[in-house]
């Protein structure tokens, strides 16, 4: 009797592959290679639906929110081919990921695909054989709440978008976005921004001494710090607010406020004073070990400890779990199975030693709302692989997450850290400067650490603490001290600090404040970190997320009219409310009616409502912020701008703002230096003797550069049938990087004029002309350029000289190809060698038969094999160029309602 053929569909090739080594000949693995059909663009609809209820969204807005789904065009190969390999087979086990997402793919596989024989639902949180084992044991049907859920989701984010993004177009700027989630991580960066721009440092002094004390046979050195002076407390930095001012708690307890004359003061007769242990404090110290990863921690620490974005985070995460390195990466819960508490504590013992591991398992309870998968990520198996066994397969970014994820794991069933803790109190009695006795306290404080339990195998790490003293680190030792002892004082001296901003956002500290909030899930962070850095609304400074000014714009817009959308509370409320939806508490309809079309006796109107009244907005009021001085930033549709008052009779002034100074740091002084940097009649260098039209020299936005001044033409209005003619635009030229834009004369600025400059013709008659580019200087023939060394070849290369260079084999895409950058091994689906090159568009992965373009986050470096193999999958999926669409009718349309789709 013949077997049964099974056919196993999941999402990702890398993934199909692992499978592929623990299933047997009678299963078929393939991949859908993500999603295989969307909601179309509105204008992708079929010409009979972009009139009806669908035609705005391809959502029926009117009826029951049912959502039309076409496969996508380079989807479509794809699912012919799981049609044959499913006409071949007598069962269809769909083991997509366990999350909504991985459910909502297998949906749309099983109502695309309609199969005919038996389908079931395999899930599994890691690739192991242990677990692909236990999941065929262990099928389930399709979750519909999840579904449910996720379409939801989808829906909330295409009403939201689409209403909204048009209003961004038409008022700050086009080809910009609005979305659920990314407005509100916009508006968190924006209002810390806003925070730093109204900050005012306070300056303030304190006094810190170095004493030696304890018994002869144990006498050490300790640094403490004045905290008291005539029984009130020595102010610091945490008792100022951000305008600079003491703030009113530490104001009314009668906080000192110490300049630089007073510290100076009591500093110098503190050094000529006894100082005496008031009292010392010594208390038990424990720490407890982290909970295990989930997606959001992963990523906090992945960004602290090893400088990775949120997107590549998932990304390498992702490739570890597909090649079944690590439990799935998409998880709210930080629970450890039976199996993975026993082998963390397993491991622990054996790496370093049993006094090291906890009394008893660590429980670790799930975070509110959790709902996404139902483990930590760790290293995946019933026993764990070390990194020192791994090291043979991992190399680069996946090797080094792997031991972050192995350490965390293992260090959260080890023992606590252990020492204790002692606080020293000082007393003295100085006599300042006027003959006054003061009474003054100092403290000094250290923990030592005598059994180092987990910390031996990780810490967590930590984000930026803008009140961060340098004191009570782990480690500092104090000696031994009884109250009345007597201390020799080595040194006092007044340090002067000034207070400090809010610390800007980084990827980890904007993870933790979306989490924390209840904002958006952690699966989607790096998504969304990644479209506010894409679309322009946020800017990288090192770790640090500044917003840009079109952020600015955006922000305020959504704050003055369309509030709820980005208030905190309402965007954590709408994600309680779709968990409620995966949890069958709450009916996707009834939800969705209320979000856009409002509840009648409501004071909460629908976004439709919202979005229709909001009549007429100012955009230029919108696009503008004051800078002080009767100064104005102003968002245009190229770029920021300072506009300022003109001299009398004369118009307003104008000044471009570069694109590295920050929100922040634009003072009215720099907005003033600005304006006078840059007048717009710039600097007049003459007139040009063939023309008669005025040279002048000025900075734009892409630096500085010469232009013409042409006449004002003669009005004339245009004659009945016949166009406007074009008017003609002056000739321009950027400033050579030997130029400087206050130095450069009119016969520099002529010759920059007249570029290209023709340098002669080749045998053939092609000219040749030499020319200064976005890259330097260079030479063009026809299609074909070659660069120059310096700039001043530019006005001096001569005919022969320039056939010489055409003359030698052209670097980069020239007649000797250059060798790969890296060589990845062989494919395994075409058995081709895949490569590592440099191309036109930068570096891509070939196997001399398919080409695919790095992504932003690949590094030719430490690009894995896998990764290589998948971009290749993936452009093969996608099929060939597509020609044109026709004028026909798609065969790719399924009305199909949701509840008729999954009786199949």
């Amino acid at each position: 009797m013949a077997s049964s053929r099974k056919l196993v569909i999941v999402e990702s090739p890398t993934k199909a592959r692992t499978i592929r080594g623990y299933l047997g000949d009678d299963f078929e693995i393939e991949a859908s290679v993500g999603h295989i059909r969307d909601l179309p663009q509105p204008s992708e609809l079929p010409a009979d639906m972009k009139k009806g209820p669908y035609g705005k969204f391809a959502v029926d807005v009117e009826g029951d929110f049912d959502p039309y789904y076409v496969v996508d065009s380079d989807k479509k190969k794809k699912v012919a081919e799981l049609k044959r390999a499913l006409k071949e087979s007598d069962e269809l086990y769909l083991a997509t990921d366990e999350d909504r997402e991985g459910e909502a793919i297998a949906w749309h596989l099983l109502d695309v695909l309609k199969p005919k024989v038996p389908v079931k639902r395999m899930v599994f949180h890691e690739i192991t054989r242990e677990a692909i084992t236990r999941a065929l044991e262990n099928t389930r049907e399709v979750d519909e709440r999840l579904v449910d859920a996720q379409e939801t989701r989808r829906i909330l984010d295409r009403l939201v978008g689409y209403e909204v993004s048009p209003l961004l177009w038409r008022k700050v700027k086009p080809g910009i976005s609005a979305g659920r989630v990314q407005s509100v991580a916009t508006r968190l960066v924006v209002e810390r921004e806003r925070e730093r721009m109204a900050f005012r440092a306070a300056s303030y002094w304190d006094v810190r001494g170095t004493f030696t004390g304890g018994p002869a046979e144990d006498r050490g050195e300790f640094v403490a710090k004045l905290v008291n002076l005539d029984g009130k407390k020595v102010a610091s930095g945490r008792d100022f607010g951000d305008d600079g001012r003491l703030k009113a708690a530490a104001e009314k307890s009668g906080a000192v406020h110490l300049d630089e004359a007073t510290a100076t003061d009591v500093a110098t007769a503190l050094e000529k004073t006894e100082s005496r242990v008031v009292s010392m404090e010594t208390k038990p110290y424990t720490r407890r070990p982290a909970a295990p990863f989930t997606t959001s921690t992963l990523q906090q620490e992945a960004s602290r400890k090893l400088r990775m974005s949120s997107r590549e985070t998932m990304r390498t995460a992702q490739g570890l779990y597909e090649n079944g390195f690590i439990t799935y990466m998409r998880t709210d819960s930080p629970a450890l199975s039976s199996q993975a508490v026993s082998a963390a504590r397993g491991q622990a013992a054996e790496l370093y030693g049993s006094d090291y591991v906890a009394d008893k398992p660590r429980t670790y309870g799930k975070a509110k709302g959790a709902q996404e998968a139902h483990e930590a990520i760790r290293p995946a198996g019933d026993s764990f692989r070390t990194p020192a066994q791994v090291a043979s397969s991992l190399v680069g970014a996946q090797f080094k997450l792997y031991e972050l994820i192995w350490k965390r794991t293992v260090a959260s069933q080890m023992a606590d850290a252990r020492g204790s803790t002692a606080t020293v109190r000082l007393g003295a009695d100085p006599v300042l400067a006027d003959g006054r006795s003061a009474r003054a306290e100092l403290t000094a404080s250290g923990t030592v650490i005598t059994f180092r339990g987990f910390l031996a195998a990780y810490e967590e790490g930590r984000d930026a603490d803008r009140y961060e003293s340098g004191q009570g680190k782990d480690d500092t030792r104090l000696p031994v001290v009884s109250e009345g002892d007597a201390v020799e004082t080595n040194e006092v001296a007044p340090e002067g600090h000034e207070t400090t901003p809010p610390p800007r956002f980084t990827e980890a500290s904007l993870v933790k404040a979306l989490e924390e909030r209840g904002i958006g899930r952690p699966s989607t962070y790096a998504a969304t970190i990644s479209v506010i850095t894409d679309r322009g609304y946020v800017d990288r400074r090192g770790q640090a997320l500044v917003p840009t000014w079109l952020a600015f714009s955006v922000v305020r817009l959504l704050e003055e009219n369309l509030p709820r959308l980005v208030d905190y509370d309402f965007t954590a409320e709408m994600e309680g409310d779709l968990d409620r939806i995966a949890a069958g508490e709450e009916e996707r309809v009834g939800w969705l009616t209320r979000f856009y079309r409002g509840d009648e006796g409501s004071d909460r109107p629908g976004l439709r409502n919202l979005v229709a009244d909001l009549g007429d907005i100012d955009a230029r009021a919108a696009n503008s912020i004051d800078i002080g001085d009767g100064l104005t930033l102003r968002v245009g549709r190229y770029g920021p701008y300072i506009e300022g008052p003109g001299e009398e009779g004369k118009p307003a002034r104008r000044a471009s703002v570069p694109d590295d100074v920050a929100p922040d740091e634009m003072t009215p002084e720099l907005a003033r230096e600005l304006l006078e940097k840059q007048a717009d009649d710039g600097r007049e260098l003459g007139t040009d003797p063939e023309t008669g039209h005025t040279i002048i020299a000025k900075n734009g936005r892409f630096g500085p550069y010469v232009t013409e001044v042409l006449p004002e033409a003669e009005e004339e209005g245009p004659k009945k049938g016949k166009k406007k003619s074009a008017k003609p635009k002056p000739r321009t030229a950027s400033l050579l990087k030997s130029m400087q834009l206050e130095t450069v004369d009119l016969e520099q600025a002529l010759r920059l004029l007249s570029l290209p400059r023709v340098v002669g013709t080749d045998p053939d008659g092609v000219e040749i002309t030499a020319q200064n580019g976005r890259y330097g200087p260079y030479l063009k023939r026809g299609t074909d350029s070659r660069s120059l060394e310096t700039e001043d070849q530019i006005f001096d290369i001569t005919l022969e000289e320039a056939l010489a260079l055409y003359a030698q084999p052209k670097r980069g895409r020239g007649a000797t190809a250059r060798p790969p950058l890296r060589e990845l091994g062989e494919d395994p689906t075409s058995g081709k060698p895949v490569v590592v090159k440099d191309g036109r568009f930068g570096p891509y992965v070939t196997d001399g038969a398919t080409n695919a373009t790095l992504r932003k986050d690949d590094d030719v470096d430490t690009i894995t094999p896998e990764r290589g193999f998948d971009l290749l999958a993936e452009k093969r999926a996608k099929g060939p160029a597509k020609k044109p669409a026709s004028t026909k009718k798609s065969t790719s349309r399924s009305t199909t309602k949701r509840s008729t789709a999954k009786k199949g």
